[in-house]
Protein backbone atom coordinates (compact mmCIF):
# COMPACT_ATOMS: atom_id res chain seq x y z
CA UNK A 1 0.00 0.00 0.00
CA UNK A 2 3.00 2.47 0.80
CA UNK A 3 4.92 1.92 -2.22
CA UNK A 4 1.93 2.94 -4.39
CA UNK A 5 1.50 6.42 -2.81
CA UNK A 6 3.06 8.48 -5.79
CA UNK A 7 2.89 11.66 -4.29
CA UNK A 8 5.79 14.01 -3.84
CA UNK A 9 7.72 11.89 -6.41
CA UNK A 10 9.53 12.64 -9.47
CA UNK A 11 9.67 10.77 -11.86
CA UNK A 12 12.43 11.57 -14.42
CA UNK A 13 12.40 10.97 -18.19
CA UNK A 14 13.25 13.45 -20.93
CA UNK A 15 9.40 14.23 -22.42
CA UNK A 16 7.82 17.70 -23.38
CA UNK A 17 6.26 17.80 -20.09
CA UNK A 18 8.89 17.45 -18.03
CA UNK A 19 11.12 20.09 -20.49
CA UNK A 20 8.32 22.92 -19.49
CA UNK A 21 8.82 25.74 -17.07
CA UNK A 22 7.75 24.92 -13.45
CA UNK A 23 6.11 27.99 -13.23
CA UNK A 24 4.04 26.82 -16.47
CA UNK A 25 2.96 23.69 -15.03
CA UNK A 26 2.46 25.38 -11.59
CA UNK A 27 -0.13 27.32 -13.63
CA UNK A 28 -1.46 24.86 -15.63
CA UNK A 29 -2.05 22.79 -12.32
CA UNK A 30 -3.91 25.93 -10.94
CA UNK A 31 -6.30 26.07 -13.85
CA UNK A 32 -6.60 22.19 -13.88
CA UNK A 33 -8.24 22.39 -10.53
CA UNK A 34 -10.43 25.53 -11.12
CA UNK A 35 -11.88 23.75 -14.45
CA UNK A 36 -12.83 20.66 -12.10
CA UNK A 37 -14.94 22.69 -10.19
CA UNK A 38 -16.37 24.69 -12.62
CA UNK A 39 -17.68 21.69 -14.38
CA UNK A 40 -21.55 20.84 -13.91
CA UNK A 41 -22.30 18.37 -16.74
CA UNK A 42 -20.87 14.74 -17.45
CA UNK A 43 -20.26 15.41 -21.07
CA UNK A 44 -18.07 18.20 -20.48
CA UNK A 45 -15.60 15.70 -18.21
CA UNK A 46 -14.39 14.43 -22.05
CA UNK A 47 -12.73 17.66 -22.63
CA UNK A 48 -11.24 17.06 -19.03
CA UNK A 49 -10.20 13.71 -19.68
CA UNK A 50 -8.83 14.32 -22.94
CA UNK A 51 -7.24 17.16 -21.59
CA UNK A 52 -5.36 14.95 -18.68
CA UNK A 53 -4.39 12.23 -20.77
CA UNK A 54 -2.99 14.09 -23.97
CA UNK A 55 -0.36 15.61 -20.52
CA UNK A 56 -0.53 12.12 -19.64
CA UNK A 57 0.70 11.14 -23.01
CA UNK A 58 3.02 13.38 -23.89
CA UNK A 59 5.08 12.79 -19.92
CA UNK A 60 6.02 9.72 -21.56
CA UNK A 61 5.25 8.41 -17.56
CA UNK A 62 3.69 4.62 -17.67
CA UNK A 63 -0.16 4.93 -17.12
CA UNK A 64 -0.24 1.96 -15.05
CA UNK A 65 2.65 4.35 -13.07
CA UNK A 66 0.17 7.25 -12.67
CA UNK A 67 -3.13 4.99 -11.70
CA UNK A 68 -1.16 3.40 -9.04
CA UNK A 69 -1.40 6.47 -6.89
CA UNK A 70 -4.83 5.63 -6.66
CA UNK A 71 -4.95 2.94 -4.42
CA UNK A 72 -3.90 4.45 -1.39
CA UNK A 73 -7.08 7.02 -1.94
CA UNK A 74 -9.57 4.14 -2.91
CA UNK A 75 -11.52 3.98 0.47
CA UNK A 76 -11.91 8.39 0.15
CA UNK A 77 -13.13 7.73 -3.25
CA UNK A 78 -15.70 4.85 -2.12
CA UNK A 79 -16.64 6.91 0.97
CA UNK A 80 -17.29 10.14 -0.97
CA UNK A 81 -19.45 8.11 -3.66
CA UNK A 82 -21.64 6.09 -0.58
CA UNK A 83 -22.02 9.50 1.11
CA UNK A 84 -23.34 11.22 -2.07
CA UNK A 85 -25.54 8.01 -3.06
CA UNK A 86 -27.15 7.59 -0.08
CA UNK A 87 -28.06 10.80 1.83
CA UNK A 88 -28.73 13.14 -1.11
CA UNK A 89 -32.61 13.75 -1.22
CA UNK A 90 -34.33 13.43 -4.27
CA UNK A 91 -36.70 11.17 -6.02
CA UNK A 92 -36.12 7.29 -4.91
CA UNK A 93 -35.42 4.13 -6.63
CA UNK A 94 -34.12 2.07 -4.19
CA UNK A 95 -34.62 2.17 -0.27
CA UNK A 96 -34.32 -0.49 2.55
CA UNK A 97 -34.76 0.86 5.95
CA UNK A 98 -33.46 4.08 6.64
CA UNK A 99 -31.06 3.91 3.71
CA UNK A 100 -32.66 4.87 0.27
CA UNK A 101 -30.67 5.62 -3.29
CA UNK A 102 -31.96 8.53 -5.07
CA UNK A 103 -31.85 9.40 -8.70
CA UNK A 104 -30.38 12.76 -8.04
CA UNK A 105 -27.51 11.20 -5.11
CA UNK A 106 -26.90 8.80 -7.87
CA UNK A 107 -25.58 10.99 -10.33
CA UNK A 108 -23.76 13.13 -7.62
CA UNK A 109 -21.63 10.20 -6.23
CA UNK A 110 -20.60 9.17 -9.65
CA UNK A 111 -20.02 12.97 -10.83
CA UNK A 112 -18.23 13.27 -7.53
CA UNK A 113 -16.20 10.25 -7.87
CA UNK A 114 -14.81 11.36 -11.34
CA UNK A 115 -13.99 15.00 -9.86
CA UNK A 116 -11.88 12.85 -6.93
CA UNK A 117 -10.45 10.85 -9.33
CA UNK A 118 -9.35 13.44 -12.17
CA UNK A 119 -8.05 15.85 -9.19
CA UNK A 120 -6.27 13.10 -7.67
CA UNK A 121 -4.18 12.03 -11.20
CA UNK A 122 -3.91 15.85 -12.49
CA UNK A 123 -1.96 17.39 -9.58
CA UNK A 124 0.42 13.96 -8.95
CA UNK A 125 1.62 14.85 -12.59
CA UNK A 126 2.95 18.40 -11.17
CA UNK A 127 5.41 16.19 -9.04
CA UNK A 128 5.62 13.32 -10.96
CA UNK A 129 6.92 15.95 -13.67
CA UNK A 130 8.77 18.77 -11.74
CA UNK A 131 12.03 18.06 -9.52
CA UNK A 132 12.09 19.27 -6.31
CA UNK A 133 14.34 22.15 -6.66
CA UNK A 134 12.98 23.46 -9.74
CA UNK A 135 9.14 23.64 -8.27
CA UNK A 136 10.85 25.43 -5.29
CA UNK A 137 12.16 28.06 -8.13
CA UNK A 138 8.73 27.83 -10.06
CA UNK A 139 6.66 29.10 -6.69
CA UNK A 140 9.55 31.46 -6.04
CA UNK A 141 9.20 32.95 -9.44
CA UNK A 142 5.53 32.95 -9.03
CA UNK A 143 5.06 34.75 -5.66
CA UNK A 144 8.15 36.87 -6.28
CA UNK A 145 6.12 40.12 -6.26
CA UNK A 146 4.71 39.74 -2.82
CA UNK A 147 8.53 40.52 -1.89
CA UNK A 148 7.42 43.94 -1.75
CA UNK A 149 5.46 43.90 0.95
CA UNK A 150 7.74 41.99 2.93
CA UNK A 151 6.61 38.23 2.04
CA UNK A 152 8.64 35.08 2.96
CA UNK A 153 8.76 34.26 -0.57
CA UNK A 154 11.88 32.22 -0.44
CA UNK A 155 11.15 30.30 2.87
CA UNK A 156 7.71 29.33 1.85
CA UNK A 157 8.53 27.88 -1.33
CA UNK A 158 11.30 26.10 0.18
CA UNK A 159 9.26 24.48 2.96
CA UNK A 160 6.68 23.61 0.87
CA UNK A 161 9.58 21.63 -1.56
CA UNK A 162 11.12 20.09 1.76
CA UNK A 163 7.43 19.15 2.88
CA UNK A 164 6.78 17.57 -1.03
CA UNK A 165 10.16 16.16 -0.97
CA UNK A 166 9.85 14.23 2.43
CA UNK A 167 6.66 12.52 1.78
CA UNK A 168 8.16 9.06 -0.13
CA UNK A 169 11.22 9.47 2.43
CA UNK A 170 8.82 9.11 5.24
CA UNK A 171 6.83 6.46 3.44
CA UNK A 172 10.07 4.34 2.84
CA UNK A 173 11.24 4.50 6.78
CA UNK A 174 7.30 3.52 7.59
CA UNK A 175 8.02 0.57 5.11
CA UNK A 176 11.16 -0.40 7.09
CA UNK A 177 9.25 0.12 10.78
CA UNK A 178 6.43 -2.00 9.69
CA UNK A 179 8.90 -4.72 8.39
CA UNK A 180 10.67 -4.29 11.77
CA UNK A 181 7.73 -4.85 13.75
CA UNK A 182 6.15 -7.47 11.80
CA UNK A 183 9.23 -9.29 11.92
CA UNK A 184 8.61 -9.21 16.19
CA UNK A 185 4.90 -10.29 15.50
CA UNK A 186 3.14 -7.22 14.20
CA UNK A 187 -0.04 -7.81 12.57
CA UNK A 188 -0.98 -5.51 9.80
CA UNK A 189 -2.96 -7.52 7.82
CA UNK A 190 -5.95 -8.30 10.05
CA UNK A 191 -8.91 -8.37 8.82
CA UNK A 192 -10.52 -6.94 12.41
CA UNK A 193 -10.25 -3.04 11.71
CA UNK A 194 -9.91 -2.13 15.56
CA UNK A 195 -6.51 -4.68 15.83
CA UNK A 196 -5.12 -3.36 12.83
CA UNK A 197 -5.25 0.64 14.51
CA UNK A 198 -3.73 -0.78 17.82
CA UNK A 199 -0.88 -1.83 15.67
CA UNK A 200 -0.32 1.39 14.02
CA UNK A 201 0.68 3.09 17.02
CA UNK A 202 3.55 1.44 17.77
CA UNK A 203 4.50 3.01 14.58
CA UNK A 204 3.88 6.46 15.47
CA UNK A 205 6.44 7.15 17.94
CA UNK A 206 9.84 6.14 15.65
CA UNK A 207 8.22 7.79 12.60
CA UNK A 208 8.15 10.89 15.00
CA UNK A 209 11.63 10.54 16.24
CA UNK A 210 13.13 9.56 12.90
CA UNK A 211 11.30 12.93 11.14
CA UNK A 212 12.57 15.15 13.71
CA UNK A 213 16.05 13.66 13.50
CA UNK A 214 16.11 14.05 9.64
CA UNK A 215 14.85 17.82 9.63
CA UNK A 216 17.57 18.44 12.23
CA UNK A 217 19.98 16.75 10.14
CA UNK A 218 19.09 18.33 7.13
CA UNK A 219 18.89 22.00 9.21
CA UNK A 220 22.59 21.56 10.32
CA UNK A 221 24.01 20.36 6.86
CA UNK A 222 22.29 23.52 5.46
CA UNK A 223 23.93 25.89 8.38
CA UNK A 224 27.35 24.33 7.37
CA UNK A 225 27.16 25.67 4.05
CA UNK A 226 26.13 28.91 4.69
CA UNK A 227 22.44 29.34 3.79
CA UNK A 228 21.03 32.15 4.39
CA UNK A 229 17.79 32.28 2.39
CA UNK A 230 16.96 33.90 -0.72
CA UNK A 231 19.60 36.24 -0.05
CA UNK A 232 22.17 37.18 -2.59
CA UNK A 233 21.27 33.87 -3.96
CA UNK A 234 22.46 32.48 -7.17
CA UNK A 235 21.11 29.71 -9.40
CA UNK A 236 22.81 26.73 -10.73
CA UNK A 237 19.76 26.56 -13.58
CA UNK A 238 18.18 29.56 -15.00
CA UNK A 239 13.96 29.39 -15.62
CA UNK A 240 13.71 30.49 -19.00
CA UNK A 241 10.10 30.47 -20.94
CA UNK A 242 10.32 29.15 -24.01
CA UNK A 243 7.92 28.73 -27.05
CA UNK A 244 6.75 25.44 -25.97
CA UNK A 245 5.12 26.87 -22.66
CA UNK A 246 3.66 29.96 -24.43
CA UNK A 247 1.78 27.46 -26.69
CA UNK A 248 1.01 25.34 -23.36
CA UNK A 249 -0.08 28.40 -21.82
CA UNK A 250 -2.46 29.34 -24.93
CA UNK A 251 -4.18 26.08 -25.09
CA UNK A 252 -4.85 25.94 -21.06
CA UNK A 253 -6.52 29.54 -21.51
CA UNK A 254 -8.27 28.04 -24.62
CA UNK A 255 -9.90 25.27 -22.82
CA UNK A 256 -10.59 27.23 -19.89
CA UNK A 257 -12.53 29.39 -21.50
CA UNK A 258 -14.45 26.16 -23.13
CA UNK A 259 -15.23 25.15 -19.67
CA UNK A 260 -16.79 28.29 -18.73
CA UNK A 261 -18.66 29.12 -22.07
CA UNK A 262 -20.18 25.05 -20.94
CA UNK A 263 -20.63 26.13 -17.16
CA UNK A 264 -22.57 29.46 -18.10
CA UNK A 265 -23.99 28.69 -21.59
Amino acid sequence: MLKDITVGQYYPVNSFIHKLDAKTKLIGTFIFMISLFIVNKFFVYSLVLLLLLSVIKLSNIPFSFIMKGLKPLKFIIIFTFIINMFFLPGEEIWSFGFLSITKEGLNQAIFMAIRLVLLIVGTSMLTLTTSPMELTDGIEGLLNPLRKVGFPVHELAMMMTIALRFIPTLLEETDKIMKAQMSRGADFESKNLVNRVKNLVPLLIPLFINAFRRADELSMAMEARCYRGGINRTKMKQSIITKNDYISLSILVIYFIVILVFRFI
